[in-house]
């Protein structure tokens, strides 16, 4: 799914957080039920020159959080956004410590120049890594390769991954009790 954020807002200049909560509600509408599959929900920031940290916090941030806790198969990911809207949100990322996927995509929908916004922490960033580097893989998968290289038992990789499947940052299945974690756009991206 592909949203363009300046024809929510009318304008190229996204400002304030009363605008950012009335995109948000947009956003909401867009996804009002359920999927039964993961679906990526691009947040598509061409033709924006602007945007403000509070539009942005109210908007992408907001939107990301509760598709999170209340639409657990949409993966918000920020799309042809410029420099000064990436960094505005990766500030923003910064000080809450979270992460955010963002891309460039063009008219056919391929992404290119994948990069992670803001900043995880150590062990979850590796975990993160490993997951790209691997397509798809599991708790148990990754602590039979690197268990004893790091440490810990298979508890600690499942919580590494559960943690970045909810923030939104890799796709969580289960498969009978078992649960598998691919990356959203497959590969390691900059900033990993």
């Amino acid at each position: 799914m592909r949203v363009s954020i300046q024809k929510l807002t009318g304008d190229t200049v996204c400002a304030g957080a009363h605008v950012g909560h009335l995109v948000l509600v947009k956003l909401l509408g867009e996804v009002n039920r359920e999927h039964s599959v993961p679906e990526l929900v691009f947040l598509d920031f061409a033709d924006v020159e602007i945007a403000t940290a509070s539009f942005l916090r109210e908007s992408v941030l907001a939107f990301r959080d509760f598709v999170r806790q209340q639409r657990p198969t949409y993966y918000p990911l920020l799309a042809n956004a410029n420099v000064q809207v990436s960094e505005e949100l990766k500030m923003l990322l910064d000080l809450q410590g979270g992460a955010l996927l963002a891309c460039e995509l063009d008219i056919g929908n391929q992404t290119t120049n994948i990069q992670l916004l803001g900043r995880l922490e150590g062990k979850q960033q590796l975990a993160f890594k490993l997951v790209g580097e691997r397509g798809e893989t599991d708790a148990a998968q990754l602590q039979l390769e690197f268990g004893e290289n790091e440490g810990v038992k298979q508890t600690a990789w499942n919580n590494r991954l559960a943690a970045l499947a909810a923030s939104g940052l890799i796709i969580e299945t289960s498969r009978g009790r078992a649960k598998r974690y691919r990356s959203l756009l497959g590969g390691v991206y900059d900033g990993c």
